[in-house]
C-alpha cells in the first residue's frame, strides 16, 4: 500500500515525547481514510530505537536520516534534510506534533515547499482529497476550519493532547529505509544543555496545578528578618505560595504552571509559563491557584478538559472559564484539599 502520509518523530537524543505518538496515531485513522499506509521519518542519529518504537505505534515505514553531525537539533539542517525527502517522495500530508522544535521545522520547511502550515490542529477530517482542519484562534475563544488546497504537501502540526496516545502493538513489523544523506553545513553550535526543574513535564500532563501573582499575596508570612528588601521579601512570599502549590501537585502528580505575571515578577522559571508566550496545554485537569485570567492565559489553558479556580476575588475573569470556582485564599484552601487528597488517594 503507499504512503500518502508522512508524519516526523520528534525526539531528544531517539526519546519521543508522547506528542509523537499521538500525531502517529492520529495520522493512521486519516490515512486509512485516503486508503494509504503511514510513513514516518526521523532525523538525527543512533535511532534505531525510534524506529522499532515507531513501528509499534503504527507506522508502516520508517525512514531514518542519521549522521554524527545530525545528533543535535539543529533546525536549517533538519530542515533541508526533510524538504528534500518531501519533495522526492512526493507525499499529500505532512504532520507533525506541536513543539518547540517542529514550529521551525515545519514553517522553513513549508517555505522551501511554498506551501502552507495549519498550526495546533485539534481534529480534522477528510473532504474532497483534502485535510479540513480544526484549530483554536483568537486565544482559544473561537474555533476555525481550515483547509489548503492547490498546494503539496498539506502540512499540518498536531496540538499535544488533542488526540488519544495510541498504544503500542506487540510483535507488529514494518519496514525502515536509512536514508543516504549529506547534511547542510550548520551555521549554528550546540554548546550544552541544561536540565529544567525536575517534575511532570507541562506538555504531557493530565493533571496542572499553577500559581499566579496571588501566591505571594499573604501578609501573615513575615520574611526573615535578613531580607529587608520589598522585593526580595515578596518573592520570598512567592516562595512560600507556590511551596503549597508544589505539595498539592506533588499528591495528584501534576505538572506545575504558573501565569506570565508570576514569571515576571521572578517567583518561578520561563520553563513553568503557561499562556500565549508559554506553553499551550490540555490537561483533563486544570487547577488555577491566585491566577486572575488574563486572556493570555487563557490561550494557552483553556482547551483543558476541567479548569478549577481558586482566587479571593470573585470577579476574577478565570472564573468564567472555570467549571468548578472556590472563591477564599488559596493559603487556607490548597493545604485543606492537598490533606483531604492525599487521605483520599492513600499518600501521606
Amino acid at each position: 500500500m503507499a504512503e500518502k502520509v508522512l508524519v516526523y518523530l520528534d525526539h531528544f537524543e531517539g526519546a519521543a515525547p508522547p506528542a509523537t505518538w499521538e500525531a502517529l496515531g492520529a495520522a493512521k485513522g486519516l490515512a486509512t481514510a485516503r486508503q494509504s499506509g503511514v510513513a514516518a521519518i526521523a532525523v538525527g542519529n543512533s535511532l534505531d530505537n525510534l524506529a522499532e518504537q515507531a513501528i509499534l505505534h503504527g507506522a508502516d515505514h520508517v525512514f531514518l536520516a542519521e549522521a554524527p553531525s545530525l545528533k543535535d537539533f539543529r533546525p536549517e539542517a533538519y530542515a533541508d534534510i526533510l524538504t528534500r525527502h518531501l519533495r522526492d517522495q512526493a507525499f499529500e500530508i505532512w504532520i507533525l506534533p506541536t513543539t518547540s522544535r517542529t514550529r521551525e521545522l515545519a514553517a522553513m520547511v513549508a517555505v522551501d515547499l511554498e506551501t502552507g502550515v495549519t498550526p495546533d490542529v485539534t481534529a480534522w477530517e477528510s473532504a474532497n482529497g483534502a485535510v479540513v482542519a480544526t484549530r483554536p484562534i483568537y486565544a482559544g475563544k473561537l474555533l476555525t476550519r481550515e483547509v489548503n488546497r492547490n498546494r503539496s504537501p498539506q502540512i499540518l502540526t498536531v496540538r499535544s493532547r488533542a488526540f488519544p496516545l495510541p498504544e503500542p502493538t506487540a510483535g507488529r513489523t514494518g519496514e525502515v529505509t536509512k536514508l543516504s544523506v549529506t547534511p547542510k553545513e550548520p551555521v549554528t553550535e550546540v554548546l550544552g544543555y541544561k536540565p529544567a526543574e525536575a517534575g511532570v513535564s507541562l506538555s504531557d500532563a493530565s493533571v496542572i496545578v499553577s500559581g499566579g501573582r496571588g501566591v505571594s499575596n499573604n501578609p501573615k508570612l513575615s520574611p526573615p528578618p535578613e531580607i529587608t528588601d520589598a522585593k526580595q521579601q515578596e518573592i520570598w512570599r512567592a516562595q512560600q505560595g507556590f511551596a503549597i502549590v508544589r505539595a498539592l501537585a506533588a499528591v495528584l502528580g501534576a505538572a506545575v504552571g504558573a501565569s506570565r505575571a508570576a514569571v515576571d515578577a521572578g517567583y518561578i522559571p520561563y520553563a513553568n509559563q503557561v499562556g500565549q508566550t508559554g506553553k499551550v496545554v490540555s490537561p483533563d485537569l486544570y487547577i488555577a491557584c491566585g491566577i486572575s485570567g488574563a486572556i493570555q492565559h487563557q490561550a494557552g489553558m483553556r482547551t483543558s478538559k476541567t479548569i478549577v479556580a481558586i482566587n479571593r476575588d470573585r470577579d476574577a475573569p478565570i472564573f468564567k472559564l472555570a467549571r468548578f470556582g472556590v472563591v477564599g485564599d488559596l493559603y487556607d484552601i490548597l493545604p485543606a484539599l492537598t490533606a483531604e487528597f492525599a487521605a483520599r488517594l492513600g499518600k501521606k
